[in-house]
């Protein structure tokens, strides 16, 4: 199961109107057989590894798994396929289409399937790929640690996903048949072409005030500034090093939160710590997600995210921790 080669299609294709990968892949000894050939083997094994697995469908609705097992026309390319959207929806990338098509040279199949981020898709498909190959053939190739690379996998796709306020505006601009276009891997996206394109960055766009902006990546400034203001906001300590978090802990009174001062995404941010023990732990944390870390006073409620465009509540988020 060689790859040959591969593609990335931003846009409408040859293929279809949505863009996807194209793995193109010598299947070798597998090519021309059905996926029930290798039932023992694959069926069983894969579930285990990804039980989501079972609840893939089709485009008319019907059971992937059963199509898996029975049809005739079903081989392990468009497995490979199936497999790489549910390690993307895994992470939190959601798309669509997968199938497999026979090229023009014998044994070679071209594999098929959407994608949200690239770096993420052609990660997902490898993998996919790689594992398929493990489970059917052990000793075909490199020895391949199925649980690691998954785990692997959704490290790195956590670490170059859009985050939920750039996701939630891609999907309107799905919704409105806007064009778009990821530009890095971060969160710069192009909505629309030629003369109408405009770029957005995350909830950020170019009307965006750039001093607005920096303040507001600053936590420990923007609280300050807000303070000022005369706005309630949680008592906060910029420290250098876990001694001095420990300290700043003592004097704003447990429980408290340890973040970075910088930051997105809720990475390095550690809450409702109770005991000095954990305050340096998660002075730790916070300092590799970072350029400084603050210690601030938790404040227990709920945490909303709001989307206003023009003045105007547009929508709000009800944000839940992982349970």
């Amino acid at each position: 199961m060689k790859l040959l080669s591969t593609s990335v299609y931003v846009g409408p294709n040859i293929f279809d109107k949505t863009p996807l990968i194209r793995l193109t892949v010598d299947m070798g000894p597998y090519g021309g057989r059905p996926a029930s050939d290798f039932a023992d083997a694959l069926f069983e094994p894969l579930l285990g590894k990804l039980p989501s697995l079972a609840k893939e469908q089709m485009e008319d609705g019907s059971d992937f798994v059963s199509r898996m097992r029975t049809a005739p026309d079903c081989g392990l390319g468009e497995v490979v396929a199936r497999v790489a959207l549910v390690l993307q929806k895994i992470a939190a990338q959601p798309s669509m289409l997968a199938r497999a098509e026979p090229a023009r040279e014998e044994g070679v199949y071209e594999i098929l399937y959407g994608y949200v981020s690239r770096e993420i898709g052609l990660e997902a498909g490898d993998i996919a790929r790689l594992m398929i190959l493990e489970l059917i053939d052990p000793n075909g190739g490199k020895p391949f640690a199925i649980d690691e690379e998954i785990e692997e996998f959704i490290d790195f796709a956590e670490r170059r996903a859009l985050g939920p306020s750039a996701l939630a505006l891609v999907k309107a601009a799905d919704e409105r048949d806007i064009p778009w276009i990821r530009l890095n891997n971060a969160s710069l996206i192009q909505l629309g072409q030629g003369k109408y394109q405009k770029r957005i960055e995350a909830a950020l766009t170019s009307e965006t005030p750039q001093i607005a902006t920096e303040i507001a990546a600053d936590k420990e400034f923007c609280t300050k500034l807000l303070y000022d203001l005369g706005l309630p906001v949680p008592e906060q300590r910029y420290v250098r090093n876990p001694d001095e978090a420990i300290r700043a802990a003592r004097r704003i009174g447990f429980p408290v939160v340890v973040k970075p001062v910088d930051g997105n995404h809720g990475r390095g941010v550690c809450i409702n710590l109770q005991t000095e023990e954990e305050v340096a732990d998660a002075y730790e944390t916070a300092r590799d997600e970072g350029a400084g870390v603050v210690v601030e006073s938790m404040i227990k409620g709920f945490d909303h995210r709001l989307l206003v465009v023009n003045g105007e509540l547009i929508a709000a988020a009800k944000r839940v921790p992982a349970r």
